[in-house]
């Protein structure tokens, strides 16, 4: 367990949180000229790195906004925490 600071509602227990997967993934222009395998692609292929990744959280048992968060998953140590349609704080 670990404590995520809401950008809406300030730090809470992770517990209130649901993860939504990677963050920033870009839906494509034109999805019907998209083939099975290229669709595929862009529905199910995540990085899922061991490091610092970038990832949506939404407060489900509390404002029930979206957020994203720089995470590293080898430790769950937070880097940023920053709101929907904000640029990443770190790189």
């Amino acid at each position: 367990m670990f404590l995520i600071n809401c950008p809406y509602c300030g730090e809470r227990d992770q517990s209130e949180f649901s993860s939504g997967g990677e963050a920033h993934i870009v839906r494509p222009k034109q999805p019907k000229e998209l083939s099975d395998d290229q669709w595929a692609e862009f529905l199910f292929m995540r990085k899922n790195i061991k490091g610092v990744q970038f990832e949506r959280w939404n407060h489900a048992h509390g404002c029930r906004k979206w957020f994203n968060m720089a995470r590293d998953t080898s430790n769950d140590k937070i880097h940023a925490v920053y709101k929907m349609g904000e640029k990443p704080p770190i790189k």
